[in-house]
């Protein structure tokens, strides 16, 4: 098997119901760029708010993988805790990043950002439907996937611990850069389309890749126990 086959996802990959959720997710954005005038700040705090989706979302995963082996219930009681704790500050710091830098708080002189301070730039620009997007979108893909194709009986509690952080950091490292970029521009139309289809694209691969490796390893368990038969 070709290591690098998810780079070129075949259509079938492409035309999975998750597949289809993630993508109208992402429209959200573009339409907010397009007909809500957008600028990049915005845009980042939704793609923010998704990590915390992925966050809570990984809890849950974590909680029910591989219910069949007694030593994870163990690992779980200590390791979802942890994860809750090192994940949490870390969207906490990168959350103030995004409210300093693109929200204007570290050049306005205006208080530490909270819990208000993302409530009303919820509501000033109308970020409410986005959230509902992103979280129907996750919870599509938890509930066809980790679910009802039984993903989480190959799922390892230690891989879970920071299977987050290789979307989370390579996507908003990503986003960041071009944020700064799409900034000093001045927040240009077309620079945000991109910095938004960039975001839909890795989020893609990122998607395709997760899922195929838990095929791959049922298919391996499959092929295992017909071999012991």
């Amino acid at each position: 098997m070709n290591r690098f086959s998810w780079l070129k996802p075949k259509p079938s990959d492409l035309l999975t119901p998750s597949v289809i959720l993630l993508i109208a997710a992402n429209l959200v954005p573009l339409y907010g760029v397009l007909f809500l005038r957008w600028e990049i700040f915005p845009i980042l705090l939704i793609f923010w708010m998704e990590n915390v989706l992925v966050g809570v979302f990984n809890v849950f995963r974590m909680l029910l993988s591989s219910p069949s082996k007694p030593i994870n219930w163990v690992a779980k009681v200590f390791m979802i805790p942890f994860f809750c704790f090192h994940y949490g500050m870390f969207t906490f710091v990168h959350g103030v990043f995004v409210f300093g830098f693109f929200g204007g708080y570290f050049t306005s002189g205006s208080s530490f950002p909270n819990e208000n301070s993302l409530f009303q730039a919820i509501s000033d620009f109308h970020l409410g439907w986005a959230f509902l997007a992103l979280f129907l979108s996750h919870t599509g893909s938890f509930v066809m996937n980790y679910i009802s194709k039984g993903e989480y009986k190959q799922a390892s509690i230690h891989d879970l611990m920071m299977q987050p952080y290789s979307r989370v950091v390579l996507l908003h490292i990503t986003i960041l850069i071009g944020g700064f970029l799409v900034m000093l521009l001045g927040s240009p139309v077309f620079a945000l389309l991109i910095l938004v289809l960039l975001k839909c694209f890795i989020d893609i691969q990122s998607h395709v890749r997760e899922h195929k490796r838990y095929a791959d390893k049922k298919e391996i368990s499959i092929e295992r126990a017909s071999s012991l038969k």
